[in-house]
């Protein structure tokens, strides 16, 4: 669900860099201003793509029809059980008894619901023709297709560790886990009746576990009401109980008509010569523009027409952006300081904040630890900070004028690997040596770097990904226990005044497929959002209820307060996709990436009973589905708001297959 982070031309310390994968060229004609691009033409033909890269071509008819069977997927009602993914070490005495993970009892048994999932519960023997890679992982699964899967709650088989520069977010090997003695390693039940007493069974337990969950949820402690990322801040009001009570709502309202157009689509730029892939990460969106990266640019489009309004020319390209922008429209970049070459890489060393409104580049700057300049990881905002994370540390800026807020020093014993911003600033900080690795968690004034609040996390967890700033809320691969690429085995809910630990939720990797890149970029997630003190996270893909082959996925929530699911669910229909974009208010804004013969989708998601709303739905013909099916929610920029969608690319390439591609297609409602 990440963006692979970008190319291995930072020299310096920390994990190793990473090979960024081919993207294939455009047209050298620009796009004229006067005459966007039409979805007519573009041609039909699938670019071809890399492997965790966008999806294969869709097929031309639909799948072959398969028996019908009983409905898939992990198991909703149940609490996680205690002790997945947890660290074999204790926390570090200084912690209070309060901070210790807080693990909820196991729900007591519904009478007549099986305790453990039927055989090959929800996982087909393999994929149908023509969807996804045939007898290859998709991306943000556990495996290929017919694998033995671990029942949940099962100690795990260990995984094999990620190979050296394996590209983060790419499908990489792993050890096979081991079936269940006794346990046939998934697919389609054979037994008609036996797919109807368990669908009938779960449906029944789910209702009544929903109504266990919607009677423990809630809580005393203040509850904030935050955007993932891409929202300019909360809004409070008052608070839902988690069984459709009283939400604040939001900003976004359905229109008269949902059906979707396409406004503008802007041309997939070329890249220099000698050059195989560019970074494009960064897209912003206000009211009157659109801004998005290019190679060694920044341009800023009429939000509704997309003629370029301006340009902020770059002597690099960007590697890095800032998801935050500020309340009178200014944001972060990190970009190189000239062009890469085979020989010459470059090194991600000039921070840079701009003006959405105009395109005009506030100031740029470098920090260096002893004489050398440090190629920085990440950016992000916060208030009037821009601040910037490395394996040599961190340094922050005022966002007006540049003036140096601190910098590393070089007498530090830990460093600072990265911030998250919004709402609040927090740094990742690491100290100790590799083998003795301590994460600490600081909530900072963002004004100077003081640290307000930390939270100290177990030896042995060496990276961490901020989810969520207010409510502080961070995700972790403990011990390597997710096993499948998404950087998440839990999230670890945190106290921002005190630095105590609030609560802890396992998330196996095999039933959640949220992603976070917590290596090098510290605050970029995917399928989540976090607002209203709840975390929304999307369910990985299993078999739908509908005649014939069909995946789906729900959005579920968690209490950040007591760590249970409070019982809601979002369905996202058969073949149908969700994830969770970002908050409006008290609820949760969505993209529901569509079936081979259908557009997508943007739904908001009622925070209090969590009923659908359809705010979005784009053409279903096949020129503009073949655009929309590259952008892959997990690795590619979705914006949206008052009925406009934007979805970009991450990269540029050299490559090519003789097809029109595209870095950015937009739509909109009327």
């Amino acid at each position: 669900m990440t963006q692979p982070p970008q190319p291995p031309d930072q020299p310096g310390f920390g994990p190793p860099p990473e090979p960024e994968p081919p993207r294939l060229e455009k047209s050298s004609q620009p796009e004229q201003p006067s005459q966007p691009e039409q979805p007519q033409q573009v041609p039909a033909a699938p670019q071809a793509q890399p492997p965790g890269f966008g999806p294969p071509p869709e097929p031309a008819q639909p799948p072959a029809q398969q028996p019908p069977s009983a409905p898939g997927g992990p198991d909703l009602s149940k609490t996680p059980e205690p002790g997945y993914g947890y660290p074999q070490a204790p926390q570090p005495p200084q912690q209070s008894p309060q901070a210790a993970p807080q693990t909820p009892p196991p729900a007591a048994p519904v009478p007549g619901y099986p305790q453990q999932p039927p055989p090959g519960y929800g996982y087909p023997q393999q994929p149908p023709a023509g969807y996804g890679y045939p007898g290859q992982p998709q991306p943000g699964q556990p495996g290929a297709y017919g694998q033995p899967q671990q029942p949940y709650g099962q100690p795990q088989q260990p995984y094999g560790q990620q190979p050296y520069g394996q590209p983060y977010g790419y499908p990489h090997p792993t050890v096979p886990m081991q079936p269940h003695p006794g346990q046939p390693g998934g697919g389609r039940k054979g037994n008609a009746t036996l797919a109807i007493i368990v669908a009938a069974v779960v449906a029944i337990a789910l209702i009544i576990g929903a109504g266990v969950w919607y009677s423990s949820a809630g809580g005393d402690d203040e509850k904030k009401n935050t955007a993932n990322s891409g929202d300019s801040g909360g809004t409070k009001g008052a608070e839902g109980d988690g069984s459709g009570g009283a939400t604040t709502g939001g900003d976004e309202k359905a229109p008269a008509d949902p059906s979707a157009k396409v406004l503008f689509q802007v041309p997939a730029p070329k890249v220099p010569k000698d050059t195989t892939t560019i970074v494009t990460s960064g897209s912003w969106m206000t009211d009157k523009v659109y801004a998005k990266s290019g190679v060694a640019e920044v341009v800023g489009y009429d939000a509704a027409k997309g003629s370029e309004l301006w340009t902020l020319d770059l002597p690099g390209p960007v590697c890095e952006a800032s998801d935050h922008v500020t309340e009178d429209g200014r944001t972060a970049i990190i970009y190189k300081p000239k062009m890469p070459t085979k020989t010459d890489p470059q090194s991600c060393t000039q921070v840079a904040a701009f003006d959405l409104a105009t395109g005009e580049k506030l100031w740029s700057e470098t920090a260096k630890t002893g004489t050398q300049e440090i190629s920085f990881n990440n950016v992000t905002v916060s208030g009037n900070t821009v601040a910037a994370g490395s394996t040599s540390g961190g340094a922050a800026w005022d966002i007006a004028s540049g003036k140096a807020l601190w910098a590393p020093k070089t007498s530090d014993a830990c460093y600072d690997s990265g911030y998250g911003g919004g709402p609040k600033m927090v740094a990742v900080r690491k100290c100790g040596s590799y083998e003795q690795r301590q994460l600490h968690i600081q909530t900072i004034d963002p004004k100077d770097g003081k640290v307000l609040s930390e939270y100290k996390m177990a030896e042995g967890i060496e990276y961490a990904a901020v989810v969520s700033t207010d409510p502080l809320v961070v995700a972790a691969d403990v011990g390597d226990s997710a096993g499948d690429g998404s950087g998440i085995s839990d999230f670890f809910s945190i106290d921002n005044k005190s630095g105590e630990l609030r609560t802890r939720i396992s998330a196996p990797g095999e039933e959640f497929a949220a992603r976070c890149d917590g290596i090098t970029r510290i605050e970029h997630c995917s399928g989540l959002a976090v607002g209203k003190d709840r975390l929304y996270i999307a369910t990985e893909e299993h078999e739908g209820t509908g005649d014939g082959y069909s995946r789906t996925n729900e959005v579920v929530a968690f209490d950040l307060s007591t760590g249970k699911q409070t019982g809601q669910r979002a369905d996202a229909g058969d073949g149908y996709t969700i994830v969770p974009l970002r908050m409006d208010g008290d609820n949760v804004i969505a993209y529901k990436r569509p079936p081979y013969d259908k557009g997508g989708q943007v739904v908001s998601i009622d925070g209090g009973s969590f009923k659908e709303t359809k705010l979005m739905e784009n053409p279903a013909e096949k020129s503009v589905r073949d655009v929309e099916a590259r952008m892959l929610p997990q690795h590619a920029e979705i914006l949206y708001a008052q009925g406009r969608l934007y979805m970009s690319d991450v990269y540029a390439s050299e490559l090519s297959s003789g097809d029109k591609e595209y870095l950015a297609i937009a739509f909109g409602t009327s």
